[in-house]
């Protein structure tokens, strides 16, 4: 299903994930996918950040984008500091 953000959104999107590069200085691209389900939590949220050595992927779903978007930005944080810790072991 198509449709359009409105600027707060994008705004609220944008604030939200700017954060993600404070937990790695390795992220070089971060990517948010919007989408529309047919379902009761139909706001679907997918974030992509490429790092050195690979990428990383969250996706959830919630009542509004802004939920998914919490959801995604907290469990990015978690997975780029396990990830990043990994790489200062090896």
């Amino acid at each position: 299903m198509k449709f359009n953000a409105d600027q707060k959104l994008l705004d609220f999107i944008q604030k939200k994930v700017s954060k993600i590069e404070r937990f790695d200085e390795k992220v070089s691209d971060v990517t948010v996918t919007l989408s529309l389900l047919e379902k009761p939590e139909n706001k679907s949220v997918k974030l992509h950040v490429q790092v050195i050595g690979g990428s990383l992927l969250v996706e959830r779903t919630g009542r509004s984008f802004e939920e998914a978007v919490n959801e995604c930005v907290d469990a990015m944080k978690e997975k780029i500091v396990r990830n990043k810790e990994k790489r200062n072991e090896a």
